[in-house]
């Protein structure tokens, strides 16, 4: 595989499973150290164990303000800067909406939404100092027909307008932040050329001089 992204550092939220650990493992094997985070340790260390050196855990909730402003100042102390975020973490409790407690309404957008402004502004703070920067918030959207799902619902609506703001707000910094997911095609504004893979679209925009793309891709 090519060493594309060799000695960039890149922090990825939600790592331990799914879409996030499958980044995390091709970013390490293209060559650049990973921040992998995750909420369970158990989640990462499989992964850091396997990653030759390439892989550091850093275990903690990011819908927490100290929290995530921990990460973001361990791993720039660790590596010197963070070239690349990515907003991975997430939770997606199906429950109805006459039925839905509070603390499952607030634990979604804390994570979801919440989580990723704080990973975005830390972070985004070591990036304008650097004078470089791509964010990418990963969403997957409830389907048209999806039931039990209106705090996620809210929750990836919102993202996507932190996204486009975030992209107007720190373009004069050279930092760019786009939104990529499944099922957002409503949100699409996207250039032609973007990959409509998950991992090829995720690659792109790390190397893409574009600001504020919503893309939409295949599983």
């Amino acid at each position: 595989m090519i060493n594309d992204f060799e000695g960039k550092v890149i922090l990825i939220t939600g790592a331990g499973k799914g879409k996030g650990r499958v980044l995390a493992e091709v970013f390490a094997a293209r060559g650049a150290f990973v921040a992998a985070n995750d909420i369970s340790p158990i989640n990462l260390n499989e992964l850091v164990s396997r990653s030759r050196g390439r892989i550091k855990a850093y275990v903690d909730d990011v819908a927490k303000k100290v929290a995530a402003q921990a990460i973001v100042n361990q791993v720039e102390d660790d590596f010197g800067r963070i070239d690349i975020l990515i907003n991975h973490a997430a939770v997606e409790p199906r429950v109805a909406l006459l039925d839905m407690d509070e603390w499952d309404w607030h634990r979604v957008l804390d994570v979801n939404l919440t989580g990723a402004f704080l990973t975005m502004q830390s972070a985004g703070r070591v990036m304008r100092e650097k004078g470089l920067g791509v964010i990418i918030n990963l969403i997957t959207a409830a389907g048209p027909d999806s039931k039990n799902e209106a705090a996620y619902a809210a929750s990836v609506t919102g993202l996507i307008g932190l996204t486009r703001q975030a992209s107007l707000e720190l373009s004069e910094y050279n930092v760019h932040v786009h939104a990529l997911g499944v099922g957002i095609a409503e949100f699409q504004r996207a250039d032609a050329g973007v990959p409509k893979k998950f991992v090829e679209a995720v690659m792109y925009l790390c190397r893409s001089s574009s600001n504020g793309q919503i893309v939409n891709v295949e599983e």
